[in-house]
């Protein structure tokens, strides 16, 4: 329990992301008043969120039906009257089956749409379906699907507002629940980093509890202190205000978690869980009961599955209609580049794609031509010097020979565009890990945690670690964390995502 008393520190410290939090973290926030602070976490997290959210959901979904009824004519509204108020009730009460109401770390826009289109579609084709047998000679058709449309539209609206509101808390600190970490290695320290560079999560690491912590040599990633032992949490949570506590893994056996659980349910405290495995942990996870013995089912995703199949047909079908769409700018791009310096408007690099095979990467030309050695792809000492422990190789490697238009392509992604030939052949698809060079491809797989298995699908234009800032100079173990989460995951709306992700980045760097 005294093991490595240097680590331990102060209950409440101040870091460099996060304002001073503890049991009054309503005055800790500079510039924001104590009363801003408490309306913003009584409406926007807990309970209150939730009465928000349901309160909205139902002035919207009222003021739909009554804008259905005032906008059609006087029979369409009088034949549908009846039915059309169970309209609002029963969406709500299938919102609340598909726990549209809980509390959730993140929520992916484009999920949270395609529940709520599903949920007034099945509630507006039920009541039709009704309407039928039971008054066949009225027809309420008309005046529920009025209802549909305007209720469907009005609630994918406040939910965007509300989410968009409840980031901007998060990240402004108006919100956020102190939390602790228990264990304070290597897994505990990549929760705290993470809570810490998403703090639209809404949870501010205070501190690790753990009774033999590593050195702090050992873990460079753990930032926060040691606050004590896991034994101590009800101490701690009391002198800190913490109001939720992530379970990582300690040097203790496991048995030791169960007393946390209890001690954390019995103060009302949230509790998240890094379960073991949790690198094939995804979003298909199953889980069964054999008693009172619960089993999880490890669904991997198959990248040479049929779903796979369709992704890649769609992939071709859009890179083409892409191609043909912007062939105005791709001429113009041409233009550009040969009256801004001598030399082809193309240029191929080889990089590695799935299962490990090589193509020839197209980008427009963005350098001098006396450069042509980086354009072959021959990586030289320079470009492997610029690679550091932990930085992935890209941006300007060795002297700078841009060109001002090459410059203006490469900020705007622009350069990229020539991808679409490579998806409409195949060698690549619209979303997925950016390729690399071989010679850094051999390089990370011996020294790199994982780093073969985003091989397992084709490279992509861009990717899930792309649209998270991870480009460039940035962490190679990040980019490839993101990416397998990417292949784990894998989902057609989560590919749709991740695109118009990509397209709002693309029009913020051209602002």
């Amino acid at each position: 329990m005294k093991a490595h008393v240097s680590d331990r520190a102060p209950l409440v410290t101040e870091t460099d992301q996060f304002p001073p939090v503890g049991p009054d973290t309503p005055q800790a926030v500079p510039g924001v008043s104590a009363q801003r602070m408490r309306v913003a976490s009584v409406l926007l997290q807990g309970p209150g969120w939730r009465a928000v959210r349901l309160g909205l959901d139902t002035a919207l979904l009222l003021l739909a039906v009554e804008a259905a009824r005032i906008g059609a004519p006087a029979q369409i509204a009088s034949e549908g009257q009846p039915l059309v108020w169970l309209y609002p009730p029963l969406v709500l009460a299938l919102f609340g089956l598909r726990r549209m109401y809980r509390g959730e770390l993140q929520v992916r826009v484009v999920d949270g749409l395609t529940t709520i289109v599903s949920s007034t579609s099945l509630v507006a084709a039920a009541l039709i379906a009704l309407a039928a047998f039971t008054t066949p000679d009225a027809d309420a058709a008309p005046l529920l699907a009025r209802g549909w449309l305007f209720a469907t539209l009005y609630l994918i609206g406040g939910r965007m507002l509300l989410a968009w509101a409840q980031r901007r808390a998060r990240v402004s600190w108006l919100i956020g629940k102190p939390t602790l970490v228990i264990g304070a290695g290597r897994v505990g320290a990549q929760v705290e980093r993470r809570l810490r560079e998403q703090p639209e999560l809404g949870l501010r690491p205070l501190g690790y509890l753990d009774s033999n912590p590593p050195p702090a040599e050992m873990v460079p990633d753990r930032r926060a202190p040691v606050l004590g032992d896991p034994s101590e949490l009800g101490r701690v949570a009391d002198e800190t205000g913490a109001r939720h506590v992530v379970l990582g893994f300690t040097s203790g056996p496991d048995s030791l978690l169960m007393p946390l659980v209890r001690e954390c349910e019995r103060r009302g405290l949230e509790i998240s869980l890094v379960p073991r495995l949790f690198e094939s942990v995804n979003v298909r996870i199953g889980l069964e009961h054999i008693g009172g013995l619960p089993l999880f089912g490890l669904r991997a995703v198959d990248p040479k599955g049929w779903q796979f199949v369709v992704k890649h047909a769609l992939d071709r079908i859009t890179a083409a209609l892409a191609l043909l769409a912007l062939s105005p700018l791709l001429i113009a791009i041409a233009i550009a580049i040969k009256v801004s310096s001598p030399g082809p408007v193309l240029f191929t690099q080889r990089r590695i794609g799935r299962d490990g095979r090589d193509f020839g990467m197209l980008k427009f030309r963005s350098m001098q031509v006396d450069a042509s050695q980086l354009f072959r792809g021959s990586s030289g000492p320079v470009e492997l010097a610029v690679v550091g422990s932990d930085t992935a190789p890209g941006g300007v490697e060795g002297a700078d020979r841009r060109t001002r238009t090459g410059s203006f392509i490469r900020s705007t992604s622009l350069d990229e565009l020539p991808q679409l030939l490579n998806v409409l052949a195949g060698q690549m698809s619209l979303i997925g890990p950016r390729p690399e060079r071989p010679e850094f491809v051999e390089l990370f797989g011996r020294s790199v945690h994982r780093y073969d298995a985003r091989h397992r699908v084709k490279s992509g234009i861009t990717g899930w670690a792309q649209v998270h800032g991870l480009r460039g100079k940035t962490s190679l173990s990040d980019r490839i964390e993101w990416d397998n989460y990417y292949i784990e995951n894998w989902s057609l709306s989560l590919d749709l995502d991740i695109l118009l992700m990509t397209i709002a980045t693309v029009f913020h760097r051209v602002e």
